[in-house]
This record gives C-alpha cells, structure tokens and sequence, in this order.
C-alpha cells in the first residue's frame, strides 16, 4: 500500500499505460471497427442473398414463390445468427488478448469445459442435431401452419434448439427440437379442404353431387377466390351410410394456409344452393308411430273453451 504513495510508482503507472495507449489502443479500435463492420456486412450480404434468392424463385415458374420464400427466410435467419455467435467468439478472444490475457489456457479450457457440458448436456445436443435435420429434409419452416406433438398453430420461429408455434387463441408453445414426437405440416406445397356432406336419405345422389361440383367451379371462377384454388372440385361420391343421413366426400385444393377461407365460403354457397334446390340438411329427430297401422301419430290441438266465471 505504501507503493501507492510513492512517486517512482506513480511514474512507472503512467509511463506503462501511455506505452499501452501507443502500441495496443489502435489495434484494439481497429479490432472494434472492423467487428462493427464485419457484423454489419454480414446483415447487408444476408439480407441482400435473401433477396437475390427470392428474386430467381419469382422468376421460377416451376417454383412455388410462397414456399420458396419460407424456406429461404428460415436458412437465411440461421446461417445470419451463426456468423454473428461466430464474430463475437474472434472479438472476444481478439480482445482478451489485447489486455495481455493469454487466450492459449482459456481455448484449453474451453475445450475441456465443452467436452465436459457435451457430456452432462446431451439433451441439448440432441436438440441442435434434430433442429439441423428438420431444416436440412425441409420438414417444416416459419409461416407454415403444423401440428407439433398434437397441438396445431402458426409456425413463428425455428432455430436450431426450439421451435416456435402460436396456436389460434394467441397462445405461444415452444417445442424443445428433441423432443418433437410427431410432426404434421398442414402447408407444404398445397392444401386442401376435405367436406363430409351430409344430406337426408331422400334426395337424389347423383343431383346433390352435381349441385357440390357446381357451387365449386363457381366458387373457383371467382375473381377473388380463385386465384387460390389449384384444382377443380372434386367429389368422391357416395362416403358412408350416417345415423340420419349420407355422406358425400369431397375436396378442393388450395395454395397453402387458403383452405380455411376456401372451406368457409364454400360451405356458404353450399347452404344456399341446397336452400334454393330445396335439398334437406338433415338434423336430429324423433318421429313418434302410434297404432298397428305403423303410422306417424298425429295431434290435434283444439282451443280449449274459455270458462266463464
């Protein structure tokens, strides 16, 4: 402590830290900068291949444009926070370094401590393996609507450790990579709304077939839903013998996330074409037979005769 007092100290602290500011502060600033700059190249050299990417998937028409954006979106948000978690590892070390911090015993440890977590962090490790494989095959990517372990939603966000899934009430779920059992995308390359339409015993098959495949190509030679259906209607035919009615199968394939618009309008022209050919959406009821004759009861009601008092 008595050092601290003393002038030779005092000359020597200052004479080291203004030889410092010589020989290491410009280094260090170049250090800072070119980290500044390398990070904003690689933003602007992301953004600008994600760019170019897109651009050659409009101009393909063999492509689906919408997927392809998909999936250009989710490699290219990846391969950005890797090269960031990368260029703050080199500024890191650059920088120890400079402070004269020999970074030789850090790396060793570095290592040891890796394989260390490696050992005790096998989950997380098979997260990242199964969050490079389901980017790799495709399987899924953000913006398409899937079911992850049972539970449906709007992908958000994939990474390679979690995904990120919002289901209809605005609910956010995040599924650990590693522990995805199951996995259904809903909007890969197409979709389809499938019906199952009911209509009484009565009606004539053939006639509530063609009245579905009519109310469909109108439906598709509408200006504004059109241009998401892919294919004409089709319908199935006859599906199943119901409790109180039979069952025609139909589907109508759309560009992905459009079934649900597609399915609601739909059902909405349906009704009125039914209403208008006066074709019976049967619901439950009890009929009540009365007698040996096996007819349907039938109830008068008089009015009852008003007493005067």
């Amino acid at each position: 402590m008595e050092n601290l007092f003393t002038e030779e100290f005092w000359s020597t602290a200052v004479s080291n830290g203004v030889n410092w500011l010589i020989t290491e502060l410009p280094g260090l600033l170049i250090i800072i900068v070119l980290f500044f700059l390398l990070s904003r190249g690689v933003g602007a050299l992301i953004r600008k291949m994600r760019k170019t990417l897109i651009s050659r998937a409009d101009k393909n028409e063999s492509v689906d444009a919408d997927e392809a954006v998909k999936r250009i979106n989710t490699l290219t948000s990846i391969i950005q926070g890797v090269f960031i978690i990368v260029l703050w590892v080199v500024f890191f070390m650059l920088f120890l370094q400079k402070f004269g911090v020999n970074i030789g015993p850090i790396l060793a440890s570095v290592g040891i401590l890796g394989l260390a977590i490696g050992f005790g962090a096998q989950e997380l490790v098979r997260d990242f393996i199964s969050g490079f494989f389901i980017l790799l095959e495709n399987q899924i990517r953000a913006g398409d609507v899937g079911v992850i372990n049972g539970t449906a939603g709007l992908v958000e966000k994939i990474e390679l450790r979690t995904i990120t899934l919002r289901d209809f009430s605005g609910t956010v779920h995040v599924f650990q990579n590693g522990k995805i059992s199951s996995l259904a995308n809903m909007t890969k390359d197409w979709s389809a709304m499938v019906f199952d339409i009911g209509v009484a015993y009565k009606e004539d098959t053939q006639k509530v077939m063609d009245i579905i495949k009519q109310v469909g190509d109108e439906l598709q030679e509408d200006p504004d839903f059109g241009s998401d259906i892919l294919e004409p209607m089709e319908v199935f035919g006859l599906d199943a013998f119901g409790d109180s009615a039979i069952i025609i199968k139909a589907r109508l394939k759309t560009k992905p996330i459009k079934q649900w618009t597609i399915g609601r309008e739909y059902r909405k022209r349906l009704k009125s074409a039914f209403d208008e050919q006066n074709i019976e959406i049967p619901f439950p009821h009890t009929t009540v037979y009365w007698g040996e004759e096996i007819n349907p009861l039938k109830l008068d009601v008089d009015k009852m005769p008003v007493s005067k008092s």
